[in-house]
């Protein structure tokens, strides 16, 4: 029995407001140059303290719905003790809490095993920071 551990970082332009974004096709291209049409575990990990990774559909509202939950759970005022950066940025340390910063997904036949509606989806409310990552592994 081989053992694969192969890992790839996606760059990610978040811009300046909060974003919802499907990587799912990301994932699936990394799987398909990576996999050999095996099985294993994909983990999916953002190496930011202000982002997670949820596992939700998309395309149909669930993601604007995870903002303004997130909104009202997590509101962007000045409550929070962690004051730098843009009004109510203190909110977006507390986010991983809710929405971790990562995912570990099963791969059946090199392909991500997920529902018939769901998708892989960084989750970002930091408005500061335009730029990101996503540490993409796949074990297998």
């Amino acid at each position: 029995m081989s053992t694969v551990f192969t890992t790839r970082t996606l760059n990610l332009a978040t811009g300046t407001k909060e974003t919802v974004a499907d990587i799912t096709d990301d994932c699936a291209a990394f799987l398909r140059e990576v996999t050999n049409g095996g099985d294993g575990l994909l983990n999916v990990f953002v190496p930011h303290a202000t982002a997670g990774i949820a596992i939700i559909e998309t395309g149909a509202g669930s993601d604007d719905d995870l903002l303004a939950a997130l909104g009202d759970l997590l509101p962007a005022d000045d409550r929070w003790r962690h004051q730098h950066g843009s009004r109510g940025h203190g909110r977006d340390h507390v986010l991983p809490a809710f929405v971790p910063p990562h995912a570990t997904l099963p791969v059946v036949d090199g392909r991500l095993a997920l529902g018939t509606w769901q998708s892989v989806c960084f989750v970002d409310t930091n408005r500061d920071n335009p730029e990101r990552q996503v540490r993409l592994s796949f074990l297998g």
